[in-house]
């Protein structure tokens, strides 16, 4: 086996990208404290090519050297807003027809494993705070919650990876709406 270098991944330039259709996926990352987790889901939402990140209450905003030094540039080729409040933003989600879940240990929680993901839906999908996880009054607003299964010791995994866990099944559903 031979790497491929990075001009056979034939990738597109920022500015094509910026022109690009992206799979109906909104993050909303709910008080995540560290900048180097938000710069992580930057840059999967630019491998993903998901629409759009809102960014939180005490969650930081580019330009952030932290956050940039993971998102690697993600963070000028994704789309972002802030929000004061999570509710806010869940709220004005809602009224633009989003299916708004929380990533949360809750009742009646889908596991991953067993979602089906509706290519005909708008989704956002709200992440929590790295010690609290996602506001209560927030899952409240909910219309639904994701569980990502585990059989470990440990009752979480960082919300970065989480990231990663959860989008990859929405992109696999949804890139079918991408140009190829």
């Amino acid at each position: 086996m031979r790497k491929i270098t990075n001009e056979e991944l034939n990738r597109p330039s920022a500015e094509a990208f910026a022109t690009m259709q992206r799979i109906p996926v909104r993050v909303v990352l709910d008080n995540v404290r560290s900048a180097q987790n938000i710069g992580a889901f930057f840059r999967t939402s630019d491998a993903f090519a998901i629409e759009h990140i809102a960014l939180c209450g005490i969650t930081a905003t580019p330009p952030s050297k932290d956050i940039h030094k993971t998102a690697l540039g993600a963070e000028l080729t994704v789309s972002w807003s802030y929000y004061a409040s999570t509710e806010e933003c869940v709220a004005d989600l809602k009224a633009e027809g989003y299916r708004v879940l929380a990533i949360e240990q809750v009742e009646g929680a889908v596991m991953l494993d067993e979602l089906e993901v509706e290519a005909d839906v708008k989704y956002a999908l709200v992440f929590g705070n790295e010690v609290a996880g996602v506001e209560q009054t927030v899952v409240d607003m909910c219309d639904g919650a994701i569980e990502i299964p585990q059989v470990g010791t440990k009752h979480s995994i960082n919300v970065s990876v989480a990231g990663g866990v959860v989008l990859w099944p929405f992109f696999v559903a949804l890139r079918g709406c991408l140009p190829k």
